[in-house]
């Protein structure tokens, strides 16, 4: 056992004295190749690195791998170096690789493959480490906020490398930010970002993000919800009627509200003049029975709470309750006449300001009278065809004369004027 760890020891003796004979001799001359390759190694820190040392053309020369301190980390495929988190990966004539595990900042640096030809060959490698910022810390200046004021948050993102970049959202709208990058006594990196913006009450419960984007991480990001205060907003509703507004009818409006903090006070009045005394009003509805035209003029619904008022109008207009004229008949003889009278409500403007109320058509009443119109026609009609047929057309002959005096049809005849010998003297006349 002895013997064994004596020779060990000796082996690793002997590589360290080659070790450092060969490399006094090739550090005298190092020659970049293409020969030799090796690829850039970027890592997260605490992840693991891979470090490949190839060779394209190889004749029997000896690769090792040295630190940034150009100490041999691995000498064909032993280890010299008494750091464990290297381990031999693979090695062959054609490539050594090698693992790093648990990566730290101190292990940034240049990386060298090294082949001993005559003049010995170099590749670097290098590793560049990454250190994700902590969580981002985001900031109000106000916690409560009124519509229309201006607000301030910063985000701050700390101990990072590279710096990182910091992106605002509110809601789904990108806002931009003023950053601020400071180098901290380690080498890292501290970024914090100031948003200013002015708000509305749109803004309420909307979230303002902050995302930092660093190439360690992904999807890194703190977000605050607004909360927004704002005056009433006022909308009157009527319940009844849902047409127009005429005599003896109720109307019944409701008022409908929201704001933040909830209104407190909602208030009916009457410009101009007086609410109606038998007007009953329950907190937000107002109700008026048997409408006359006096009731008309603009009702008001005023709310308010600690940030403001507001309110809305609805002007009322009555109209005329629909009437008719019931039907007069005059009787003849012969024809029949029916009169009717239809009186048209006269249409003007909605009972809502400003907009304008749609024109209706009473069908039924338009069909009562082409009904009336088809009717008399028809009575017109009846009437002049019994006319003409109680004045038919009559006519005389000079046949007949002489007939009263005949005591018989052929005396008749015989007797008449001109008898037949006068026949080519008879006239007709027809009336």
């Amino acid at each position: 056992m002895a013997n064994a760890r004596s020779g060990s020891l000796a082996t690793i003796l002997f590589l360290f004295m080659s070790s450092a004979a060969l490399h006094k001799g090739a550090a005298q001359d190092p020659v970049v190749s293409q020969n030799l390759v090796t690829d850039n190694v970027t890592v997260v820190e605490g992840e693991m690195a891979i470090i490949s040392c190839r060779v394209k053309n190889n004749d029997d020369s000896v690769i090792q791998l040295l630190n940034p301190n150009r100490q041999t980390i691995y000498f064909r495929d032993m280890r010299p170096l008494k750091d464990s988190r290297f381990q031999l990966v693979n090695f062959s004539d054609n490539e050594l690789r090698v693992s790093l595990s648990n990566v730290s900042l101190s292990d940034e640096g240049r990386y060298v493959c090294q082949l001993y030809t005559d003049p010995p060959q170099e590749a670097y490698a290098e590793i560049t480490v990454l250190i994700p910022p902590g969580n981002p810390i985001i900031e109000a200046r106000d916690e409560v906020l009124s519509e229309g004021n201006e607000t301030e948050m910063t985000c701050t993102a700390m101990s990072s490398k590279p710096a990182a970049i910091i992106r605002w959202m509110k809601g789904d709208k990108e806002l931009p930010g003023k950053p601020k990058v400071e180098l901290t006594y380690d080498k890292m990196y501290t970024v914090t970002s100031r948003l200013t913006f002015t708000v509305s009450k749109e803004d309420d419960g909307v979230p303002v993000i902050c995302i930092v984007d660093h190439p360690a991480v992904k999807d890194f990001q703190a977000q605050k919800y607004l909360e927004v205060q704002y005056k009433p907003e006022v909308k009157i509703v009527v319940e009844f009627p849902q047409g127009l507004t005429r005599e003896g009818e109720n109307l019944e409006l409701s008022c409908k509200f929201r704001g933040k903090p909830e209104p407190q006070r909602v208030n009916w009045l009457k410009v101009d003049d007086d609410v109606p005394s038998h007007a009953v009003i329950t907190g937000a509805d107002l109700y008026i029975e048997n409408l006359n035209k006096s009731y008309n003029g603009t009702y008001r619904c005023v709310a308010s709470n600690s940030i403001g008022e507001a309110y809305d109008d609805y002007t009322l207009y009555v109209y005329d309750a629909p009437t008719t004229t019931p039907k007069s008949t005059t009787a003849t003889t012969t024809t029949t006449i029916i009169t009717t009278t239809i009186s048209y409500p006269e249409i003007n403007q909605d009972s809502r300001a400003g907009e304008g109320a749609p024109r209706t058509v009473d069908h039924a009443v338009i069909g009562g009278v082409v009904a009336v119109v088809v009717f008399a026609m028809l009575c017109l009609l009846i009437v002049l065809g019994r006319y003409f047929a109680r004045h038919k057309g009559t006519y005389f002959t000079h046949e007949a004369k002489g007939a009263d005096d005949a005591a018989d049809a052929d005396t008749a005849i015989i007797n008449a004027e001109g008898g037949h010998t006068n026949s080519d003297e008879k006239k007709e006349y027809y009336i």
